[in-house]
C-alpha cells in the first residue's frame, strides 16, 4: 500500500487498520527513509522510533479527528506537496526534514477543543501562552520537548537543532486559523507582483507555511468517501466541544450563585 502513498487517493482509513492504529509511526519512517532523510541526517533508528511513538501517543486517541490519523493524513498530504517538480527542485534535506516533522507534529496533545473554548473556561493553557496561538504553541513546545528528550538530534551541531526548534515553530504556528488573513494576503502579494522566488530560503519556508496550512484543511479536496468520513469526525468532535462548553458554563454559573447565596447569607 505504501507505494501509493505518493498519490491523493491514499486511503489513510485503510491504512491506519492496516498498521493496527500505528500509521504515523509506520508512514513517517517509510517517508524519512524515502526522501533519503535517515542516510544523511545519520538518524540513529531506535532514537527515531521511540521519538515517533511518543508522538503517537501524545495523540488523543478519543479525539475523533484531531488524533494521530489526522496527523498522518496532513503528512501524507505534505509529502504529496513536497514531490512537487516545481518545489521539490530547489528544497534542502533539512527543509523536507522539517516540512515532514511539523506536519507529524503539529497538533500533538490536542485537548479536542478550539482556542475560544479554552480562552472562555480560563484553561491553563491560555493563560500560559498570554491567549495567543494557544493550541499552536502547544504543539511546537511539546514537540520540541519530546525531541530534546528522545536525543534524536543529539548528534547535531547545537545551531543546527536550534535552527530546527525554530523553525518547526514557525512552521506549526502558522496552522493557527487566525492568521489565515496573514499567509493569504502575503501568498496573493507574491502571486500579483510574480516575485515569488524558490531559490530564496524565505520564499521556500514560506511556501512549506502555505504547504502546511493547506494539508491541514484538505480533506474536503479529498475522494468523497474518505472526505465524508473526516467531515463526520470533525462535526462529531465540534457536538462534543459544545456539550462540554454548555456543561462547563452550566456548573460556572451555578457555582457563582452559590457564591452569591454565601455571600449575602453571611
Amino acid at each position: 500500500m505504501l507505494s501509493k502513498v505518493g498519490t491523493w487517493s491514499f486511503d489513510m482509513f485503510l491504512f491506519d487498520r492496516l498498521t493496527n492504529g500505528n500509521s504515523l509511526v509506520t508512514l513517517l519512517c517509510h517517508l524519512f527513509n524515502v526522501h533519503g532523510l535517515i542516510e544523511h541526517f545519520q538518524l540513529d533508528m531506535v532514537k527515531l522510533h521511540r521519538f515517533l511513538v511518543t508522538v503517537q501517543e501524545d495523540y488523543h486517541s478519543q479525539n475523533p479527528y484531531h488524533n494521530a490519523m489526522h496527523a498522518a493524513d496532513v503528512t501524507q498530504a505534505m509529502h504529496c506537496y513536497l514531490k512537487e517538480p516545481k518545489l521539490a527542485r530547489f528544497l534542502t534535506p533539512l527543509e523536507t526534514f522539517l516540512a515532514l516533522m511539523a506536519a507529524a507534529a503539529h497538533d500533538v496533545d490536542h485537548p479536542g477543543v478550539n482556542q475560544p473554548f479554552l480562552i472562555k473556561t480560563k484553561h491553563h493553557l491560555a493563560s500560559l501562552y498570554q491567549n495567543v496561538s494557544v493550541l499552536e504553541n502547544h504543539h511546537w513546545r511539546s514537540t520540541v520537548g519530546m525531541l530534546r528528550e528522545s536525543g534524536l538530534l543529539s548528534h547535531l551541531p547545537v545551531e543546527m537543532t536550534q535552527v530546527i526548534e525554530q523553525q518547526l515553530g514557525s512552521l506549526i504556528l502558522a496552522t493557527d486559523i487566525s492568521r489565515q488573513n496573514e499567509f493569504l494576503g502575503r501568498f496573493k502579494s507574491h502571486l500579483d507582483n510574480d516575485d515569488l522566488c524558490l531559490q530564496d530560503a524565505d520564499h521556500r519556508h514560506f511556501m512549506l507555511q502555505i504547504a502546511l496550512k493547506c494539508a491541514d484543511i484538505c480533506n474536503p479536496c479529498r475522494v468523497w468517501g474518505m472526505s465524508k468520513q473526516w467531515g463526520e469526525r470533525v462535526c462529531e468532535e465540534f457536538y462534543r466541544q459544545g456539550r462540554e462548553m454548555s456543561s462547563t458554563l452550566h456548573s460556572l454559573s451555578s457555582l457563582i450563585k452559590t457564591f452569591t447565596a454565601e455571600y449575602y447569607f453571611f
